[in-house]
């Protein structure tokens, strides 16, 4: 199908005329730039999606306004219930204490699968079967996995003991 035959064309002169009008008046309707942008993106997106019937009403950018303004009102009432939802929980709004550099540069050199459980198990605070679950292997291998990781540790965590005392 040539792209004269399927409309791209049509569309592409349509965007380029129309897109930069309908950007600034959704951006102004919502109040927000970020949330206008996107909006505005999201309707032309369908709208190419869509083209053969949106070309064919009578103001295409009509179409493109109800549909931007649909997706940012969308966009911007799942802000606002997370935003209430995240208010109600009593997790602080500040990150926990990092563990002592010693710590974090001797898990730095585990292997991946072992840092993985490790992080999920002892940061994440996953249980063993969860963390099997996040990972895709048996709670069994988690198990061995977090004991020779442990082991590991503190091989590398009384070396560097002895390295800093001989420093």
């Amino acid at each position: 199908m040539s792209e004269e035959v399927d409309g791209r064309d049509d569309f592409a002169q349509w965007y380029a005329a129309s897109y930069a009008r309908v950007q600034r008046a959704v951006s102004l309707a919502v109040g927000d730039v970020g949330v206008g942008e996107e909006a505005t993106a999201e309707a032309y997106a369908r709208a190419l999606l869509h083209w053969r019937t949106v070309r064919a009403v009578r103001r295409p950018e009509a179409w493109v306004y109800r549909t931007a303004l649909n997706y940012a009102r969308s966009r911007l009432r799942r802000a606002q219930l997370e935003r209430r939802w995240l208010a109600r929980q009593k997790i602080g709004s500040h990150p926990p204490p990092e563990p002592p550099t010693a710590l974090w540069s001797a898990v730095a050199q585990l292997a991946p699968r072992a840092r993985t459980a490790v992080a999920l198990r002892y940061i994440a605070d996953l249980s063993e079967a969860e963390v099997a679950e996040a990972m895709g292997i048996s709670r069994g291998t988690v198990a061995a996995t977090l004991s020779k990781a442990r082991t590991r540790l503190g091989e590398l965590l009384a070396t560097q003991g002895l390295n800093e005392r001989t420093s």
